[in-house]
């Protein structure tokens, strides 16, 4: 790709441009919104002008770490940086009317579609944060608390507190460089990954009497549909990481979870696979992206068939096909 450029080539861009405005992906996650957060707050310790586009489905759980960089209704921007979002299929609503004018997008997705001018890319990474954190040092050759903080928030995340495949040495090396710089790793790992609501334990009880297993056990299967969350009472924060649930079973390589959102044919999917699979190769067969150990997709389908679907596609690549 032509327009692919280097961390170093991205400081260096970033350097010689101001006023910046960052957009992060719908169903923002603790990496979208941690990487764009640190990357804002590393850049206005340079002396840029630098605002997150606010996204209106922040959950309170990470609100605390991203609200005081949303820009003012008024604010002029001269540059719009997307942060961890591989598509324009993925900019929340308010943020469609930028997906042609996107200068730079630094991500780590493999199914990045190389929609902005420019697109600081390592699909070796964890997490897109491991990207803002070779930025930052280059910029400014250190990382404050504050974007240290940040910058865990975006690594724990996405490598489900650094028990994921996905975790590599170097992703452990900066998660280090964040606590040295002043990350409070415990009470971030007690906030994010240790403290349950009653409605998220009621919903991941609903959850593990349901999974519906298959290919010899290897494959599990979970629904979340809008009667559970309406019982339970659970919002989008108590959602969570909810897609880790069946792949954490013994013996499972597969893990799927189908949840219904603003209708019982409006679904979002989310795959987790162990090797010898591959999550992408999955979702790829219904548009969607992401890694090779977790991705998803969207869909206007009922549950029912979505299952059916995704049998069909299974057992094609079980036999090879």
């Amino acid at each position: 790709m032509n327009n692919k450029i280097t961390p170093a080539e991205a400081a260096a861009w970033l350097n010689e441009r101001d006023r910046f405005l960052f957009i992060t992906h719908k169903r923002p996650d603790g990496d979208t919104l941690g990487s764009a957060a640190a990357l804002a707050q590393g850049l206005r310790e340079h002396g840029k002008i630098v605002y997150l586009l606010p996204n209106p489905e922040v959950t309170p759980r990470y609100r605390q770490y991203v609200e005081d960089y949303f820009a003012p209704d008024d604010y002029e921007y001269d540059h719009v940086i997307a942060i961890d979002t591989a598509t324009t299929d993925l900019f929340p609503e308010n943020a469609l009317k930028y997906k042609d004018s996107v200068s730079l997008c630094i991500d780590h997705h493999k199914s990045n579609t190389f929609y902005a001018g420019l697109v600081c890319l390592d699909s070796d990474r964890a997490a897109c944060g491991e990207v803002i954190y070779d930025i930052l040092k280059i910029i400014s050759g250190n990382i404050s608390r504050i974007t240290a903080e940040r910058l865990y928030v975006a690594l724990s995340t996405d490598t489900g507190c650094f028990s994921f495949g996905n975790t590599t040495s170097n992703t452990l090396y900066v998660a280090s460089e964040a606590v040295k710089a002043g990350a409070p790793n415990k009470d971030i790992n007690k906030l994010l990954f240790r403290t349950k609501t009653h409605s998220r334990v009621q919903i991941e009880g609903m959850i593990t009497s349901s999974i519906e297993y298959s290919f010899d056990d290897i494959v599990a299967v979970v629904a979340i549909t809008r009667e559970m969350m309406q019982i339970t009472g659970a919002d989008e924060d108590d959602l969570d990481d909810i897609a880790a649930i069946p792949g954490s079973v013994e013996g499972v390589f597969i893990g799927i979870t189908i949840r219904e959102l603003t209708s019982t044919t409006d679904c979002k999917v989310s795959v987790r696979t162990r090797a010898p699979y591959d999550a992408q190769q999955i979702c790829s067969v219904f548009g969607g992206g992401g890694h090779k150990q977790a991705a998803g997709f969207s869909v206007k389908k009922p549950v029912s068939e979505i299952k059916r679907e995704l049998s069909e596609v299974l057992s094609n690549i079980f036999n090879g096909e």
